[in-house]
């Protein structure tokens, strides 16, 4: 169910003119209102056409945040439906690392850095941090250089400090979490 609610989330960008969705440049104040009228416009679809409650929730609040600074109500996490909360942290790590127009594609691990700290302030901290140790695993195998030149591969990661995992260097072993002066500066591959 939740992947239906995920699928059907921004089906409101459909009432979008291309020319705003599609925009190579900068959105004016107006044209950025109406983007965000997506939100209401999959609400409506939803109701209309499947007339599934929690699904047309998730259409309405994914762009909401726990805080309250979100939209169309900036409601607070506590009036959030829990797969709205889900989406968003989807609709976000979607959105990041997306390659667009206004924005190049970011590595995958900076990606999900900023979740991270999003999940103090934006995201629910219990979701995004399910999302992260999800997306961790990923990383074993990878090659990566470290921000003091030296490059390695990822062999195992550290389920209390998510970003600091386990490298091996030739026959040696980096363990970043007892290691606060190292950090992974890129992911090669």
């Amino acid at each position: 169910y939740a992947g239906k609610t995920g699928y059907l989330h921004d089906i409101g960008k459909s009432k979008i003119p291309d020319s705003i969705l599609k925009k190579p440049g900068k959105l004016t104040d107006e044209e950025y209102a109406e983007i965000k009228n997506h939100s209401l416009y999959g609400h409506d679809i939803i109701n209309q056409s499947l007339d599934d409650r929690a699904c047309a929730l998730v259409a309405l609040q994914h762009h909401e945040r726990i805080q309250g600074g979100g939209y169309p109500y900036g409601i607070t996490g506590d009036q959030m439906h829990p797969l709205s909360k889900i989406v968003a942290v989807a609709d976000v790590y979607s959105a990041m690392i997306s390659s667009r127009v206004y924005q190049k594609q970011r590595d995958l691990l900076n990606v999900l850095k900023e979740l991270y700290k999003l999940s103090f302030s934006e995201l629910d901290p219990e979701y995004t941090h399910c999302f992260i140790r999800q997306m961790l695993p990923n990383f074993i195998g990878k090659i990566v250089t470290l921000t003091d030149g030296a490059t390695g591969k990822i062999v195992m990661t550290n389920p209390s400090d998510y970003f600091r995992p386990l490298i091996q260097l030739g026959e040696q072993f980096i363990d970043l979490s007892v290691n606060p002066e190292l950090k992974i500066e890129k992911v090669l591959i």
